[in-house]
């Protein structure tokens, strides 16, 4: 099985890790042109527990509430958030939101980057603990997207 799993399968690996007093971390996001922003990130939020989750956005989220956008398809997204060594599982989601998959996960700890107020991150009823990490300034797809277009 690779890190790129089913709800269902998440599940199971999640209760197993669970049962073996393993932390999951979980965080979510469209991650459309990764950058240094985005590793050093999930660097963070993996340091924070065992497992860390990412709930990824499918090309329907993303275009809902990114108009334009993704600019990467949901598989290759995907397929290189699974070949950072600090990402053990990625699974999408098509909500605007990933309320229901982390209703699923039942995470320990809830991770969103600084750009997010602690108290307006979606889950943070469900974790135990919920961090919004730092915001690396000058560092962001849609700033990458503007350089581009003005090149």
């Amino acid at each position: 099985m690779g890190k790129t799993v089913s709800w269902n399968e998440l599940k199971q690996i999640v209760d197993h890790a669970k049962t073996e007093g393993k932390k999951i971390v979980f965080t979510n996001g469209c991650f459309d042109l990764l950058h240094i922003g985005h590793v050093r990130y999930l660097r963070e939020a993996k340091s924070r527990g065992d497992f860390l989750v990412i709930g990824l956005n499918s090309d329907k989220s993303v275009s809902r509430i990114k108009p334009g956008r993704p600019l990467v398809p949901q598989d290759q997204r995907a397929e290189v958030l699974s070949a950072l060594e600090m990402v053990d599982y990625v699974t999408l989601f098509d909500e605007d939101t990933p309320y229901e998959l982390i209703k699923l996960v039942q995470p320990d700890v809830l991770v969103k980057g600084g750009d997010w107020k602690k108290e307006a991150i979606v889950g943070s009823d469900i974790a135990k603990e919920t961090f919004s990490l730092p915001y690396i300034e000058g560092v962001s797809t849609s700033e990458i997207i503007e350089q581009i277009k003005k090149s």
